[in-house]
């Protein structure tokens, strides 16, 4: 029954939120085209016309080789230029201003003339990184690993199918199989579209994920289901078929950060071990603490249940209204 207290504290903890991200990260690259020379491209969010207030500051010895190219691209702005710092850019710090008053991150790239390639992640409470003479590869990993944890905690609408999830199964072993099976889902797709293999536009996909919200909070307070129901016998089946879903929304997000090309692999399997990271850390807070709680409690509360399906469906609502409202 603490399934449904922790989960009304989080609508009313975001009951403003109609996405589910409110802004994306930015995303920087940096290659050296010679050895003093530098192509960068600055993929700065945005909402509508407005992008943020965020720009790349490099050490003050940098001269610009070519004046700065902006267009817009979605969601964001994409600039470009092409720099010259004397000695290179190795052991020097870049930062970007602005970014400390905000509450998003930028995923960093810097590629060396060698093919060496240096990932980092900055964000507001560290908004600045020194450029490394010898990158390894596991700055890449840390770097998106930490992407995927973020993306998943931070993505209230895939939480709360999840928790609708939890709340509709009450089976141990067939929610191991409902988790594993939206996971491999998620997985599938999450590849699929971060490579650019499935093209689907990002705006009906949101919109589409929080209707499939709605079909899993209205089954967990049908009072009645038949033996022979899909959603009773195999629940596994509607979780792995709206799994594919929403891991069309994972790899939108991850295509819109960037994938670092000699890295594409590493990234999407540490990013994807992220989300799964994340997830689990979901749900065993959601299952630790209807535990902590069922003990503490010596009154069962069997309206609880219904309350939670009845908000978690009536926010994924407002959520499909105002995601189909954004693409008319």
């Amino acid at each position: 029954m603490i399934r449904v207290l922790f989960s009304l504290l989080l609508l009313l903890a975001m009951h403003g939120a109609g996405h589910s991200h409110e802004l994306r990260p930015g995303f920087l690259e940096i290659k050296q085209a010679g050895g003093e020379t530098y192509d960068i491209r600055f993929k700065v969010p945005a909402r509508g016309d407005m992008r943020l207030g965020l720009y790349v500051q490099l050490p003050d010895s940098c001269t610009n080789e070519t004046p700065p190219r902006s267009e817009s691209a979605g969601a964001a702005f994409v600039e470009r230029l092409s720099v010259s710092c004397p000695g290179g850019l190795a052991g020097n710090q870049v930062s970007i201003a602005g970014l400390s008053g905000t509450f998003t991150d930028v995923v960093v790239r810097v590629e060396s003339s060698d093919g060496a390639v240096q990932a980092t992640r900055l964000t507001p409470d560290q908004p600045y990184f020194t450029v490394a003479a010898a990158p390894t590869w596991l700055d890449t990993a840390r770097t998106y690993f930490l992407l995927g944890v973020e993306h998943i905690l931070l993505g209230i609408d895939h939480l709360l199918f999840v928790l609708a999830l939890l709340l509709l199964v009450r089976n141990t072993w067939m929610l191991v199989k409902v988790i594993t099976a939206f996971t491999v889902a998620h997985s599938i797709t999450l590849a699929l579209a971060a490579l650019g293999w499935a093209q689907i536009p990002q705006a009906p996909v949101e919109a589409v994920i929080a209707l499939s919200i709605m079909f899993v909070a209205a089954e967990t307070i049908r009072p009645r289901r038949q033996e022979n129901d899909l959603v009773s016998k195999a629940p596994w089946v509607i979780a792995f078929a709206f799994g594919l879903l929403h891991g069309l929304g994972f790899g939108g997000a991850l295509k819109e950060i960037g994938l670092p090309q000699s890295d594409v692999p590493l990234a999407l399997l540490t990013f994807n071990l992220g989300v799964e990271a994340g997830q689990l850390l979901f749900v065993f807070a959601v299952l630790g603490l209807k535990a902590v709680i069922d003990r503490a409690l010596t009154v069962k509360l069997p309206w609880a249940r219904t309350v939670a399906g009845y908000g978690i469906g009536s926010l994924a609502a407002v959520w499909f209204v105002q995601r189909v409202g954004l693409m008319l």
